[in-house]
């Protein structure tokens, strides 16, 4: 599905807004939400300059390389949401605290995560079709063949990200000093993360599918 001009611009002035407010807004320890929301908008961005279409000739596989590498970086918000626990969210009582400050970090974090990984997960649709489209005119199985691809680098990124720390600039920044790490993570609890985090996000890109999916029919009819 193509993303009306319109919309790509309101996508980015949310992204520049939110990234400004968070900037002021967002303290220690929960001051990684800048970094973590600008490097999943990165993705999107990259996303709306790849289609069917374009950009013509050997220019388009480099882009879906730098797309890939920076896409799990969208899906990877939802796992800060484990960093809610540092708020002590359950009073002595057992039950939730209904503290402001508690619950205004909340909702920082949900709309990051939300924003960065649906609107991530529509960059993996679009993508994917660019893909599909070049390698296999539209092939329904090569699709979702290279969903799942994309899908389980994206998990292996996501437990590079969150357990190794390393970030996506550091690859770029000090690609030597991450070789042995990277090799020495193929662990039975790596493979057991891996294959939840790839359950996850088909389970919610499937979802965004049939949500753009009957809307095209919508808007055929």
């Amino acid at each position: 599905m193509v993303m009306k001009r319109r919309a790509r611009w309101e996508i980015r002035i949310f992204f520049v807004a939110w990234l400004v407010f968070l900037f002021f807004r967002a303290k220690d320890p929960f001051s990684f939400l800048v970094l973590n929301t600008f490097l999943g908008a990165i993705p999107i961005e990259l996303s709306f300059h790849l289609g069917n279409k374009r950009p013509r000739g050997w220019l388009f596989w480099p882009l879906v390389v730098l797309w890939l590498l920076f896409y799990p970086n969208a899906p990877y918000l939802l796992t800060d949401l484990f960093h809610l626990s540092l708020l002590q969210p359950y009073a002595v009582s057992g039950l939730l605290r209904v503290t402001p400050h508690l619950w205004i970090y909340f909702t920082y974090m949900i709309i990051s995560a939300i924003s960065c990984s649906f609107l991530g997960f529509w960059s993996l649709n679009h993508v994917s079709q660019a893909i599909t489209h070049r390698l296999a005119k539209d092939n329904g199985i090569a699709r979702v063949c290279v969903v799942l691809v994309l899908t389980f680098l994206t998990s292996v990124g996501l437990y590079i990200g969150r357990f190794l720390r390393i970030h996506t600039v550091y690859l770029f920044l000090n690609p030597e000093q991450f070789i042995r790490p990277l090799m020495n993570m193929w662990t039975p609890n790596m493979w057991v993360f891996v294959g939840l985090m790839t359950l996850i996000q088909l389970f919610c890109y499937w979802i965004l599918y049939l949500i753009m999916s009957n809307r095209e029919v919508a808007d055929a009819a």
